[in-house]
């Protein structure tokens, strides 16, 4: 390239990289292998376009910029005010230089708040013709928690804007430090009963943690249980729900709704005789079907919504629908027409006929979240009557499908022609796409958060704690443009000052712990600053190092959520197996050959074995260590090895302490095989199961002994008495 090309190449290079920053986007990143790679051009403004943003031509770019740094001028008050409690916070309202403001604030509770102007140097700009000025408003640090109104007014112009007041720390996560607790983690649907229809449900959610309760388990962290489609097939993945605010019917304990016992004979005969062969499939460890056993449940549920509600109920069902509002009645009719329509037909534009069209069936849906509802209240109640003092801590996804009720309800503060993933790191080394459309930011923000903060206080009615998968996401997520791979993507920025805080909020007034999912490929600071807001983070035992070694037990984080393993990983008897590297090369996978993933893999199970022989957890080995990757007898017993790395993890200083039912009763099968797709690998799909392969039913746990000795070795390591 010519030397004149070169420099206005580079010139227009510059460009792109100034708006990209000028938006939040990166425009390098940092890989897992500790390289930095810059992000591509094409990459660049494919994600600019997604944000709404120009970058197609130079002259669009100029223009674009110019754009960002006037914006805030342009706007009486910001669009949305986030602050801690405790602070004053400043706010910057712009109008015509040397005009007069008012600015006050409708507190939450129907009070007015008088705000006090504070000195600014900034100095008037000429903003598209008209001389601007700033003026700088100091929020009182008195101002209590919660949602409330900033309001402006200048001559002939006003403005409003939510002003959110959120803990400078989770004040229900503080309560973590009177001692130490140890609880159950489970993918509800694999976890069935002997009245479960072929799926674990919310019957056997409260029966689950009654029987961890009498272990002495203080919590028990289940899968998201998110809204799936309203009629088969369904998305397995409950990491890839239509929405994130409402909950999947599939999970309903028919028997238990109290309607059921009010139906004549013959409705009873035809629901016994849709759940018998369900029934008898829960003895089966072949993979689930949810199809099967929500198209029998959607049966008996049409059946049961028909039957008539006593006053009182009827009074509980319209309060329900009542509280939520808007939001339950647009996912309703999304049900309605997506049972019948499908994505892009020109019937989901004439709203007005569908309603009266679809009305019987919306109503319908609304009656599922309010029985899921009710059913999830039960099962938070059974948890705490039965000793678990956290409850049930409730998963919140990443994101929802593309085709999904918030893809179309939420439509305008999500961001289209891009998805959600993560870089490759060392254990998907090709990266991940999820499939899902993010937050924009912008318009998420223009919103208040609204969206946000309802879908948080749905989740959180009847939780004792929330989970917040790929917290990181909260800072910055991986966009990848359309039909592009993984590898291809970039960075985007949020407010975490703002989506963090609406967290506490709501969690706080909820009286909810919360924990971060903080793994992967991260910024530094940003475990500081969940730190600082008293958000906990997430430890599992293989992943912790320092440097080239294991992590020293008494280095592990205070105010974490530690445990041996993930879903993301084989139970730990699999992983000790080696099934990780087995499943990966059988798909793919990898990116070096199989015989050096098998000899590092071996070798970091050695290096923390070592660790645990150490602290007496296990006998030392005589002589030489096999060198063998996995070899038999490498481990020779598996259940003593794994209650070991247990009762290592109870060697840290970590508040919470999470053990996997698959640990507790020896599966061996991988879950959830990330960077997947249906027809590679049957994710989500396995029901709880034993070292042998037979299926373990919720109505033997109590007998289990592989159970019994794991939860006796948290009892023992932590130096509690219970049960």
């Amino acid at each position: 390239m010519a030397g004149t090309e070169q420099n206005q190449h580079d010139h227009n290079d510059a460009l792109l990289r100034e708006l990209a920053a000028a938006h939040r986007v990166a425009t390098s990143y940092w890989g897992w292998d500790g390289a930095e790679r810059p992000v591509s051009r094409e990459t660049l403004r494919t994600v600019l376009g997604a944000l709404g943003i120009d970058a197609e031509t130079d002259d669009a770019a100029r223009a674009a910029l110019h754009d960002a740094e006037l914006e805030p001028w342009r706007r009486l008050l910001p669009p949305v005010v986030v602050g801690r409690e405790g602070r004053e916070t400043e706010v910057h309202v712009h109008v015509p230089h040397g005009t007069s403001v008012q600015v006050w604030i409708s507190a939450e509770d129907g009070t007015r708040v008088e705000v006090r102007q504070v000195a600014d140097g900034e100095a008037p700009r000429e903003i598209d013709g008209v001389l601007t000025g700033r003026a700088t408003f100091a929020v009182p640090s008195s101002l209590p928690l919660g949602w409330h109104t900033l309001h402006a007014e200048a001559e002939n112009t006003s403005a409003e804007c939510v002003l959110v007041i959120t803990p400078a720390q989770l004040a229900t996560n503080g309560r973590l430090t009177d001692r130490r607790r140890w609880g159950i983690m489970a993918q509800l649907y694999s976890v069935r009963s002997s009245r479960s229809w072929g799926i674990g449900d919310f019957g056997d959610l409260a029966d689950l943690a009654a029987l961890s309760g009498a272990e002495g388990a203080s919590f028990v962290l289940v899968n998201p249980l998110h809204a799936a489609e309203p009629r088969p097939p369904l998305e397995d993945s409950p990491y890839l729900p239509v929405t994130r605010r409402f909950v999947n019917p599939l999970y309903i304990r028919v028997e238990d709704i109290p309607e059921y016992g009010g139906l004549d004979a013959e409705a009873r005969g035809r629901i016994e005789a849709l759940a018998e062969p369900l029934r008898r499939a829960n003895r089966s460890a072949d993979l689930l079907n949810r199809n099967d056993s929500f198209a029998a449940k959607l049966e008996a549920l049409e059946l049961i919504a028909a039957a008539p509600r006593t006053p009182e109920r009827e009074a509980e069902y319209r309060q329900f629908t009542s509280e939520q509002g808007q939001g339950l009645d647009d996912f309703a009719l999304w049900c309605a027409l997506a049972e019948e329509l499908p994505p892009g037909d020109p019937g989901w534009a004439d709203l007005e006929q569908a309603h009266g069209r679809l009305g019987e069936r919306i109503e319908f849906f609304r009656w599922l979240q309010w029985i899921c509802d009710q059913q999830l209240e039960a099962a938070q109640r059974t948890a705490k009557d039965s000793g678990v003092d956290l409850g049930i801590i409730h998963d919140l996804a990443v994101g929802v499908s593309a085709t999904g009720a918030d893809a179309w309800t939420l439509s305008d503060v999500l961001a289209h022609g891009v998805t959600v993933g993560a870089p490759p790191d060392v254990f998907n080394q090709q990266g991940q796409n999820w499939s899902q459309p993010p937050w924009h930011p912008r318009r998420l923000e223009a919103s208040g958060y609204a969206a946000y903060r309802d879908m948080l206080r749905t989740i959180l009615r009847h939780a004792g704690g929330l989970r917040i998968d790929h917290i990181l996401g909260l800072f910055r997520l991986w966009w990848i443009p359309e039909g592009e791979g993984p590898e291809n993507g970039t960075y985007v920025y949020y407010d975490h000052e703002a989506l963090v805080g609406i967290l506490a909020l709501e969690a706080q007034r909820a009286g909810a712990i919360v924990v971060g999912e903080d793994l992967g490929v991260f910024e530094p600071w940003v475990r500081d600053y969940l730190a600082e807001r008293a958000i906990y983070g997430t430890s599992i035992l293989w992943f912790e190092y320092d440097g080239d070694r294991p992590l020293a037990p008494e280095r592990y984080r205070e105010r974490c959520l530690t445990s041996v393993n993930t879903h993301d990983l084989p139970p730990t008897a699999g992983y000790l197996a080696g099934e990780h590297v087995a499943l990966r090369e059988a798909l793919g996978l990898l990116a070096r050959p199989v015989e050096e993933e098998r000899a590092a893999a071996a070798a970091e199970q050695e290096a923390v074995l070592e660790l645990v022989r150490e602290k007496g957890l296990l006998p030392v080995v005589d002589g030489d260590v096999s060198t063998e990757p996995f070899a038999e007898g490498a481990v020779a017993d598996t259940q003593p090895t794994v209650e070991a790395l247990y009762a290592f993890t109870a060697l840290t200083p970590s508040s919470l302490l999470g053990v996997a039912l698959v640990d507790a009763v020896g599966e061996k099968r991988t879950q959830n095989q990330p960077g997947t797709t249906h027809e590679q690998y049957r994710n989500w799909c396995i029901p709880l199961a034993d070292a042998d392969g037979a299926a373990v039913l919720l109505d033997d746990l109590a007998s289990n002994p592989r159970f019994s000795s794991l939860t006796r070795t948290m009892r023992e390591a932590l130096g509690t008495d219970r049960p």
